[in-house]
């Protein structure tokens, strides 16, 4: 299965949430990457397969959550790095620059990181979605300072475009020992 598509939608009901992941998983062959109550009071359900798979199930999924429906994200082409991060923090042996974007949404975290892993290069470490974070999502970064920079001025222009951007931060020549928390 590809995991280069992805769809996530988050409902303001986890019952319906959870009534849409019956109907998205029935209308095609997707993989469910994550589908869980989320701060404050909410459900998401992120979900990835071929593309014409996971639009057909995306359909179904916003019919079913109708009225319910925060916010939904439709990736084709989305970066290899992201589902990985999204499932646990991923090593890494660079160590010359890190940052953190900390967005008020699921959604445009992961779209901050899409575009980040896009524009240059850089290891996209960690997604973090929501969970006893009142609802944020932060992810963070690490490479060369240029390429970090250059990745966390896209990643925050289309989040705070969106008006969901909470915090930046970029940490050049970072000390050895914040590094096992960094990556925890």
């Amino acid at each position: 299965m590809k995991t280069n598509v992805l769809g996530i939608l988050e409902f303001n009901s986890i019952a319906i949430g959870i009534k849409a992941l019956d109907g998205i998983v029935k209308t095609s062959p997707v993989e469910v990457i994550e589908a869980k109550t989320i701060c404050p009071g909410k459900f998401v359900v992120l979900f990835t397969g071929e593309v014409a798979e996971v639009d057909a199930s995306l359909t179904v999924g916003k019919k079913l959550g109708e009225g319910h429906l925060v916010d939904e994200l439709f990736i084709p082409n989305l970066h290899p790095q992201i589902i990985p991060a999204i499932m646990g923090t991923v090593d890494c042996q660079i160590w010359d620059a890190v940052a953190v974007i900390e967005s008020f949404s699921i959604i445009a975290s992961i779209e901050g990181a899409d575009i980040a892993a896009k524009t240059a290069h850089i290891l996209i470490n960690e997604i973090r979605l929501a969970t006893g974070m009142g609802g944020k999502s932060y992810f963070k970064m690490i490479g060369n300072i240029e390429e970090v920079e250059a990745a966390t001025q896209a990643a925050t222009k289309i989040i705070g475009d969106k008006g969901l951007l909470c915090k930046k931060i970029i940490i050049p020549n970072p000390h050895p020992r914040i590094k096992p928390f960094f990556l925890y």
